[in-house]
């Protein structure tokens, strides 16, 4: 009954918030300082009204069902809510910018200025639209100590945050699939949120990850959206697809020690530190360990693991929520760091989380090369 309580109000503060939003831009766009009424403001109203619930309604139906109005209402709503957080900032501006005006006595034409800047968030959030479907290949170097001799020269290829659901589904993944191989990597590593956790076929989605091989591996580790519930009906899928799931334990391709934690045993410090323990690695040897989310880097540092690959940050998609991941993750929020003696590489991932847009980050599959 408690969880009930708590799902209920997680989600009266947001609808809540959604609804404080839409009645700020509908009081942006109708506000004349000549005390005029703005033409069709009925319509606004509902259409702002509509608007405001879409994304919470679209969210509660698309945990239950999967059919083709439920993901075109899914895809509609998410978009907009995208489009909303750029509004709001555009609205935001208008105000700042209608009080300077007045505190120096300047004259304005506040409606035309909302004009141009809600002009501008639109433009900018459809962008963010198109580049979230733009897959980059990102390549880096990663030099290890103790490496193997046979692994140096080797390259494989990291990917994470797929959220296959109603926004992108299998076909997406066959494109990712079909990507990857054409970089002919030695191993491939998935980083979890392969699926967003919403209803799905979840053996169907992953079929095209049958076509995924390397000559050393393919290896999946479950992210935050595989473990909302229980999580085994994606890793049923993803093994059945011929992907090695790989839960609290380590394989040794090699001579290169490649671990995974899940998220969940992977959240908690001291949870973490005692698998890392039990899976007791070799510190003189290389390793690589595969988590979902770059968030104890430490503990994973004092266990002796040389290389962490993660995902889970997106890099914020788009502001205001990449000013929020980069205060959060600091400098593990993205792309190829250090702390201590291990490094650690975050991926942006190739998918979206809620909204498809990407602004000031790219969707991507990253491919490492070892030296």
């Amino acid at each position: 009954m408690s969880l009930r309580r708590e799902v209920f109000g997680f989600i009266a503060v947001i609808q809540s918030v959604l609804f404080l939003t839409h009645y700020l831009l509908y009081e942006t766009w109708a506000f004349s300082p000549a005390g005029s009424e703005t033409p069709g403001t009925f319509w606004i109203k509902l259409v702002l009204g509509f608007l405001s619930v879409s994304f919470v309604a679209a969210s509660l139906l698309a945990f239950r069902y999967t059919n083709a109005t439920v993901r075109a209402f899914y895809r509609a709503a998410a978009v907009w809510i995208g489009l909303v957080s750029f509004l709001f900032l555009a609205a935001i501006f208008s105000w700042m910018i209608f009080g300077v005006a007045r505190l120096a006595g300047l004259g304005m034409n506040f409606h035309r200025t909302v004009e141009l800047l809600f002009g501008a968030a639109l433009m900018i959030g459809l962008y963010g639209v198109f580049n979230a479907s733009w897959t980059r290949i990102t390549r880096t170097t990663v030099r290890l100590a103790n490496l193997p001799a046979a692994w140096r020269g080797r390259r494989a290829a990291l990917i994470s945050d797929l959220h296959l659901g109603h926004v992108r589904n299998g076909s997406f993944l066959r494109r990712m699939v079909a990507k990857i191989l054409k970089e002919e990597p030695d191993a491939i590593f998935i980083a979890g949120d392969l699926y967003d956790g919403t209803a799905i076929d979840a053996r169907r989605a992953a079929e095209p990850l049958s076509e995924l091989v390397a000559p050393h591996g393919v290896y999946f580790v479950a992210g935050n959206h595989e473990q909302f519930r229980d999580d085994s009906k994606y890793l049923h899928a993803i093994a059945a697809a011929g992907v090695r799931v790989l839960s609290n334990e380590k394989v040794e391709v090699d001579g290169l020690q490649i671990v995974g934690v899940p998220y969940r045993n992977a959240k908690q410090d001291r949870g973490f530190a005692s698998v890392l323990h039990a899976i007791r690695l070799d510190r003189d040897r290389a390793s690589i360990l595969l988590t979902h989310a770059p968030d104890h880097p430490e503990i994973a540092e004092a266990a002796g693991v040389s290389l962490q690959l993660s995902g889970h940050t997106h890099l914020g998609q788009f502001v205001p929520w990449s000013w929020m991941a980069r205060r959060i993750y600091r400098q593990f929020v993205y792309g190829l760091s250090r702390i201590g003696k291990m490094q650690v590489f975050t991926s942006s991932g190739a998918g979206t989380w809620g909204p498809p847009l990407r602004v000031g980050s790219n969707p991507e599959i990253v491919m490492l090369e070892f030296e």
